[in-house]
This record gives C-alpha cells, structure tokens and sequence, in this order.
C-alpha cells in the first residue's frame, strides 16, 4: 500500500516532469503550426498545391530522423552524465554529438537534393501535384543542416532539464516563417508570388536563424555546456558511442518513417482528395500526439538522470507518473476529434470528398492515438536509458510487419479504399503499444548502459 511519502515523491517527480514537458509541449505544439502555416496558405491555392507539403514532409522525416536520434543520444548521455555529477563528461558529449550531428546533416542533404525526384517518381506522385512537390522539397533539404544545429542545443538543454530556452528559440523560426510565408506565396508589392517555391523558402531561412542563435548561445555556454573548438574534434570512441545509441532509434524511425512514404504511395492512388485527407488528418494527429511526446521528453531527461545515480526504483516512478499524465492530457483531444473530425479537415481544404475521408479517419483513428501515446512514453524512457535497440525494432516493427502489409492488402486485395490506410493505423498501434509494455514490465531496458560510458 503507498503511503504519504509515496505520494509526495510522485508529486514531486510530476512537478519536475511538467517543469520539463509544458515547455516541449509548446514547442512541438509551435512545429506542428510551423508545418501547418504552409498548409493554410497553400492551401489557398488548391488541392494540388496543398498535396505538395504533405508528400514532402515523409520524405523530409526520412532524413531528420537521423538528427531526431544523435540528438537523442545527446540528451540520454548528458543526463546520465549529470546524474553522476560529472560536469566535465556533460560538456564534452555536447561537443561531440554537435560535431556529428553536423556531418550527418551535410551528406543528407547533399542525398536529398539528388534523390528527390526519383523518389517522389518511386511514389507514383500524381502529375498535377509532382511540380509541386518537386520544388518544395528540394528546397527543405537544404535546410537539413540548420535543423540538425537547432537539434544540439534542444538535444543538450533538454538533459539538464531546460526546455524553455530551445523553446523560444523555436518560436523565433515560427514567426519569421508566419510572417514570410503569406509574402513569398502571394507576393506583395516588389516581392513577387512565389506560391509552393515560397513555402519552401520561407520555411529553410526561418531554419537558418534559428540555428544561427543556437550557436549562439551555446557558443556563450550555459550549465556548463559549452562549444569549445578543442572539444569539436571528433574522439572516435565518443562518436562511436553516441551512434551506437543514436542510431537504432533513427534507423527505426527511418526505416518506419519509409513505411510511411510507402503508405504515401497507396494514398497517392487514391487521387487528390484522398492526399489532401492524409496529408492533414496526419499533421492533426500531430497535435494529438504533443502531450505525449512532451511527457516522452521528460521521461527521458529524469529516467537518464535516475539511471546515472543508480536509482532504479526512481526511474520506475518516472515511468508511472508519466503514463498517468499522457492518459490525462490526451483523452480529451481525442473525444474532440472523434466528434469534430471533419470539421477539423474543413478548415484547411474545402473539398467535399477529402472531408469525408478525414471524418473517418478520425472515428477510426482516435482511440488508437492514446495507444501510440502511451508508447511514445516508453520510449521516451527507454532512451534516456540508453535501450535504443528496443526503440528501433518495434518502430521498424509497427510499419513495417503490421501496417504497410495490412494497407496493402485492405487496400488491394479487400479493396476498401483510403479506409484500409485508417484500419492499418488503427491495429500497429494497438500492437505495438503492447509489445512496448511487456518489454517495460521485464526492467532489462533499465540496464542498457551499465559499464558503456566513458
């Protein structure tokens, strides 16, 4: 039975995690606005140039997942790091992930930009929308390396249980990228209209101050992170550290993120409508997904923190108090959108026959979401444990062996339409998000990194 003491450990820990996760929240919350301001306005202009931005943005996350992951190993070595109080080891590891991170993004955005159009020709992009599609993207792989610079500092501040400054930074993108975005779409005086082009534009300089002023700050150093030429140089047993946990999470989240351009290739089928349907209800879900991904980022910050002290029964109350929060937060979101669904889609394109799809992806879609959002929670402390393996084969796991497959055949063999896209979602979460808990309730995860860090 939990006593009072129990209780206020968990109050406490919740305080620390809201400390952490309100201001994720609200970032995450800033870049799902940030990918739909493009949306809005372009969606102003038609179906076909609203499909551009949908189609792009699964080939965009192909690539910054990879960002997503070497940051993510930033963040679980740094909390481990400072968990055992060793400022030294918290300083160069962001030094070192920094240094990675750069040289990743540079070869992927030289690959981006060389592979778009035979990979959106590989999609069965639609003619109409292919133009568009085109320039868009090639565009955004160019603010690949921005992006993976914006990364260091969320990646490293994040580990010490600042959230708040990678936040304002993010906001600065967001409102250059809302005030520029209806300027080089429309045009205005002087500036010509640039419509899809514009977007693209709009969104990649946003990118570039935005990692103008995270080097900045972390040039100036705060909590003792701090970039230091000397400790840029990559250290090989460092490097290979950090892709040794960075990597499985992103080669999951690649490898899963490719399941979805695949998807993307059977909505494409589909025609226009049904792109314009997928491509939103999916940037909604988005929202949905927020509270989750901001508990998920708390977790990871104070499960690594616990796990660097050794308090495994600590990092087990993280768990606990983070699944309770996720159950609160989203459920209310998810009832909203079962019942407003498309109303939700009408918003942004008004075209009949995309809100019919997306009403029902919607009633069939939400209660899976909690599902998914409980298991974004494990994964967040599966990673600040350092148990990335686990991350990577149930993501592969939930596109690859269940949704991708079950798609095809409701789609081909049942012939049930975009539907079958909405059951697929529906039964790879609910799996997955019960593989994750029978891995959680084994505790091996807790131990991932004994005797691993330098």
């Amino acid at each position: 039975m939990r006593g009072p003491g129990d209780l206020l450990l968990d109050r406490g820990i919740a305080k620390q995690m809201g400390a952490i996760a309100l201001p994720v929240v609200a970032g995450s919350l800033i870049e799902t606005l940030y990918n739909l301001t493009d949306a809005f306005f372009l969606g102003k202009l038609g179906r076909a140039e609203i499909s551009a931005p949908s189609i792009a943005f699964s080939l965009m996350f192909f690539l910054i997942v990879f960002g997503i992951g070497l940051s993510g190993a930033a963040t679980t070595l740094i909390a481990q790091a400072k968990g055992r109080g060793d400022r030294g080891k918290m300083n160069f590891y962001l030094n070192q992930a920094t240094f990675l991170l750069f040289a990743v993004s540079l070869v992927l955005m030289i690959a981006g930009t060389i592979l778009a159009k035979p990979l959106l020709r590989l999609l069965a992009t639609p003619a109409e929308v292919f133009g568009y599609a085109s320039s868009y993207i090639t565009i955004c792989f160019l603010g690949i390396p921005f992006t993976f610079i914006y990364y260091a500092l969320q990646g490293s501040f994040t580990a010490v249980g600042d959230s708040f400054t990678p936040l304002w930074v993010h906001l600065i993108a967001v409102g250059l990228n809302a005030l520029l975005d209806p300027l080089l779409i429309f045009g205005l005086g002087p500036v010509p209209a640039l419509g899809v082009p514009g977007a693209a534009i709009a969104t990649v300089f946003s990118q570039g101050v935005a990692a103008l002023v995270s080097l900045a700050i972390l040039f100036k150093g705060r909590y003792g992170l701090r970039l230091e030429w000397h400790l840029l140089r990559p250290q090989p047993k460092a490097q290979r550290l950090i892709a040794e946990i960075g990597l499985p999470s992103s080669i999951g989240h690649a490898v899963s993120s490719l399941g979805f351009t695949v998807l993307q290739g059977v909505v494409n089928h589909f025609g226009a409508s049904a792109i314009a349907a997928f491509g939103v209800g999916n940037r909604i879900t988005g929202l949905f997904d927020i509270p989750a991904r901001g508990i998920a980022s708390a977790a990871t910050t104070l499960t690594g923190q616990a796990l660097g002290k050794k308090d495994k029964a600590r990092a087990s109350r993280i768990v606990r108090v983070s699944l309770i929060g996720c159950c609160l937060f989203m459920t209310p979101l998810l009832i909203a959108a079962f019942v407003y669904g498309g109303d939700l889609i009408r918003f942004f394109v008004d075209d009949a026959e995309a809100i019919q799809y997306g009403d029902l992806m919607f009633k069939i879609v939400s209660p899976s979401v909690l599902m998914f959002g409980l298991f974004l929670v494990l994964t967040g402390a599966f990673q600040g444990a350092g148990a990335t393996r686990v991350i990577m084969v149930l993501s592969i796991a939930r596109l690859w062996v269940l949704r991708v497959p079950l798609a095809y055949f409701l789609a081909y063999a049942c012939k049930l339409g975009p539907v079958s896209i909405w059951y697929a979602m529906f039964v790879s979460n609910a799996l997955t998000a019960l593989a994750g808990f029978i891995h959680y309730r084994r505790g091996h995860w807790m131990g991932a990194l004994e005797g691993r860090t330098l």
